[in-house]
């Protein structure tokens, strides 16, 4: 990109073009091939149009419509709000094109030129990245309980950074505790039907999941989901790596925990980390706070991370499907199988039907975040969110709290909610998350959480939460590639131990759960 430049068309097809800095009224800004005499105030990251849009046309933007306009706009206007409004209803029809998926074919890497990363294999043949305890409450009653005994074992047996580390990396070694977590939540008792399996199905993903050495299952006793119960829904485990604790039970809870937790030490100490190809890694993939800017720069580059990942045979999670409306064409046309478009089909109808059941339109998004940094309608927001799933083929449609068994790109069933979203992409397997902001957010989730700003003064305002600045694709000097690699060995540098995220050197990490139905 040149110094100069001001304004970027996404694709040669759009009606609007973004301003990649405020623009002021009778400057003369370039476009692609198209010159426009800017008419207004246009704020960085906003959309002007290239030409005259009469009321009434569809607005392109990604190749894509994202609304239509509500009255005249003459050519260099503000597109926004305030002359643009959502193409979407309640309702759509999609038909399959098996011609135009089998374009998106995707051209396998050569096994000698995928990278190798540092990390632990598990006796279920799983690898981790990290050599956590988590402690798992069955139910909300033994919150505190919970974060009592994290506190305290963490403090005796995890692996502590070398002082005044800031940049993020990590003390390299072989071995140790990277943390004991608590991951509380308000249910396991008071639900009903599917929630109540739903909150059951996804704290046993957690107790599975590889980046945890050892668990302990923390109960109440008198629960709905209690101890032996949860043991059933878990099937066979490995008595080593996970342990139970029934408070009611227990005379002095605390010291039976302290004394779990210790043998538990002990075992998750006796791992070691190994090399192992990165085609094992399994990468989430989220949004939040998104600006103008988002599906130009951190959406797109997360992208081609995950068609650098898919295509060396490792596995990349799309959710948020809210966030999918308006742009769900763009993953349903790539779609390896009938079979895979029909599920996806489902993914969006049934998420629309959920909108429906509690009296809510589904275009009631974005946020007011999103409007300010230059998002309009859903479709816009859409056509940027989607842009993270790269353009690899779909393989794979999972639902709400089932766990990735395929490798390539996997739509997971899951809201927009940052929380509830990274704790899915979470429970379904993910080793890490590419989080990408254009507003800025501290929130982390169980497994790393690698946040991404889509702007430069975003990186600099905070740095204590953002690890990579995606912000610099848009510079004078923006080379991709460079970007792109620089991302790269980050993210092989997080997997290997050798690099801790903002999330994790602050502590903070959460999950929530999703709930639908009644609570007692």
């Amino acid at each position: 990109m040149e110094n100069s430049r001001s304004l970027i068309q996404i694709n040669p097809h759009d009606t609007v073009a973004v301003a990649l800095r405020s623009l002021s009224p009778g400057s003369d800004e370039r476009a692609g091939n198209k010159t426009v005499r800017i008419a207004g105030p246009i704020p960085a990251g906003h959309k002007v149009a290239l030409a005259k849009i009469a009321a009434g046309d569809t607005i392109i933007k990604y190749g894509y419509p994202i609304g239509k306009a509500t009255v005249d706009i003459p050519a260099g206007s503000h597109v926004h709000t305030h002359n643009i409004k959502t193409l979407l209803g309640e309702s759509t029809s999609y038909s399959y094109d098996s011609e135009k998926a089998a374009t998106y074919r995707q051209k396998p890497l050569s096994e000698n030129n995928v990278p190798t990363i540092e990390a632990y294999k598990r006796a279920d043949g799983q690898i981790g990245i990290r050599n956590d305890i988590w402690i798992i409450p069955t139910v909300g009653c033994v919150n505190k309980t919970a974060e009592t005994l994290a506190h305290w074992a963490d403090a005796e047996f995890a692996t502590r950074e070398t002082p005044g580390n800031t940049v993020g990396v990590a003390t390299v070694c072989t071995s140790g505790i990277d943390g004991v977590r608590a991951w509380t939540h308000p249910y396991g008792c008071s639900q009903m039907g599917d929630d109540h399996e739903t909150t059951r199905t996804v704290l046993a993903d957690l107790v599975r999941h590889p980046n945890a050495a050892a668990v302990l299952v923390i109960g109440l006793g008198c629960e709905n989901n209690t101890v032996e119960e949860f043991k059933k829904l878990l099937g066979d485990y490995d008595q080593r790596r996970v342990r139970f604790l029934v408070t009611q039970k227990s005379a002095d809870e605390i010291a039976e925990g302290k004394q779990i937790l210790s043998e538990l030490a002990t075992f998750a100490l006796s791992a070691r980390r190994e090399q192992v190809s990165a085609s094992r890694l399994v990468i989430g993939m989220k949004c939040g706070g998104s600006d103008g800017f988002s599906g130009i720069t951190a959406n797109a580059l997360v992208g081609r991370v995950s068609d650098e990942f898919t295509a060396m045979g490792g596995t990349t999670i799309l959710t948020e499907v809210p966030e999918m409306f308006g742009a769900e064409r763009m993953l349903m046309e790539r779609c390896e199988t009938r079979e895979l478009f029909d599920r996806t089909v489902s993914l969006i109808e049934n998420f629309k039907d959920y909108y429906s059941r509690h009296n809510q339109v589904v275009y009631e998004n974005p946020s007011p975040g999103n409007k300010e940094g230059g998002i309009t309608t859903l479709e816009d927001k859409s056509c940027g969110c989607v842009q993270k799933g790269g353009k690899a083929p779909v393989r794979g449609v999972l639902k709400y709290g089932e766990r990735v068994n395929g490798k390539g790109l996997q739509l997971l069933e899951g809201p927009g909610n940052d929380i509830v979203s990274t704790t899915a992409m979470t429970a379904a397997g993910a080793h890490i998350i590419l989080f990408t902001t254009g507003r800025g957010t501290p929130l982390g989730a169980p497994v790393p959480t690698l946040k991404i700003s889509s702007n430069t003064d975003l990186a600099m305002r905070k740095p204590g939460w953002i690890d990579f600045d995606a912000g610099r694709l848009l510079e004078g000097d923006g080379d991709s590639d460079k970007i792109l690699n620089q991302l790269m060995t980050m993210i092989l540098g997080i997997a290997s131990g050798k690099i801790k995220t903002k999330n994790e050197l602050n502590g903070y990490s959460e999950i929530a759960i999703f709930k639908d139905g009644v609570t007692l």
